[in-house]
């Protein structure tokens, strides 16, 4: 066998098995929100992708915590006709008085039949498959409106950088089309991971939730010295990136862990140094009743930020040299 022959399989080889891949392989996501105007410049496409590990007291999407399918109830939009338990093929359900659908979840294969079934929604599955090629043609429908208005995609979650091999599959399709890309992150990852997702966009928007480690701990559920190295680092290598600090009062919002912040913030060498100061609200709360799980079981101190903390926090900031704002 010649050596062109050979080279020449070999490359058929690569694109056949390119090909399956894209078949194959699939991400999870829990949610995916069109015409986001807080998730980058522009007009984007924001998909949720599931699984994090971290597991914030305050978290407004507790349904991206967990990596697997999770089914949802909504009690109020439940007319108590038990389809659900009839079709349920592993008995995983029943129906009770005090709390309407009750779900064994060490039982329940999210199969989606009670789903299917269910004439008032109260029933959802938090997670879909979706294939490299079912998600691109999710993000290209958006195009016209992210080329008029300077958009993009941006993959969020959870945690995008679980999906690491996923992430890098996607960020290079949609940069073969010159959609912008962004990637929000925790940072909570090896930084050969950080690394090559950085590398595959333009944007990184990171959160950063407390300077204190033991805060940090409580409140996340993870030590921050990671995601502080890692932010060094991404801010020494010269990658974009914006800063997201979820504003929680009693948690964050003293002027001891601001200035911490913004010093830490403004010590990196960072060209935009933008960042975006989010309000905690208590929405997380419902979720968590759909999910059948406890919002803040420890009941640890936590409230949306006053009025005047909102403005001390962005006068600190600014102070520092940062381009601090509410929203974002």
């Amino acid at each position: 066998m010649t050596k062109d022959k050979l080279a020449r399989i070999n490359e058929i080889s690569r694109h056949s098995f390119s090909f399956i891949i894209n078949i194959i392989a699939t991400v999870l996501l829990f949610d995916i929100k069109r015409y986001s105007i807080n998730d980058g410049p522009g007009i984007r496409i924001t998909l949720f992708t599931k699984g994090c590990p971290l597991s914030c007291v305050w978290c407004h999407n507790p349904e991206g915590i967990s990596a697997k399918k999770e089914l949802l109830y909504t009690r109020r939009k439940c007319i108590g006709c038990a389809t659900c338990v009839r079709v349920c093929p592993e008995q995983a359900l029943r129906l009770t008085k005090a709390e309407g659908i009750v779900c064994d979840r060490a039982k329940c294969t999210t199969c989606n039949k009670c789903v299917e079934v269910c004439p008032t929604l109260a029933l959802e599955m938090s997670g879909t498959d979706y294939t490299y090629d079912q998600l691109m043609a999710e993000i290209e429908k958006e195009t016209p409106i992210m080329d008029s208005s300077g958009g993009g995609v941006t993959f969020c979650g959870g945690e995008p950088l679980l999906h690491h091999a996923d992430m890098l599959a996607m960020l290079r399709r949609c940069s073969a089309l010159g959609i912008h890309r962004a990637v929000d992150t925790t940072l909570y990852a090896p930084w050969d991971k950080v690394e090559q997702i950085a590398d595959n966009c333009e944007l990184l928007l990171i959160d950063l939730k407390h300077m204190d480690n033991r805060k940090h701990q409580l409140y996340c559920g993870v030590s921050n010295s990671l995601i502080l190295a890692n932010l060094r680092r991404v801010a020494e290598a010269g990658y974009p990136f914006w800063i997201r600090i979820p504003l929680v009062g009693d948690v964050n919002a003293d002027d001891e862990n601001l200035t911490r912040s913004a010093d830490f913030l403004a010590s990196l060498p960072w060209q935009e140094k933008r960042v975006d100061l989010l309000p905690y609200h208590d929405i997380g709360n419902m979720k968590h009743e759909k999910l059948a799980t406890t919002y803040n079981p420890h009941n640890l101190p936590m409230r949306p930020p006053t009025e005047e903390e909102k403005t001390r926090a962005t006068e600190i900031f600014t102070g520092k040299g940062l381009t601090a704002g509410i929203g974002g």
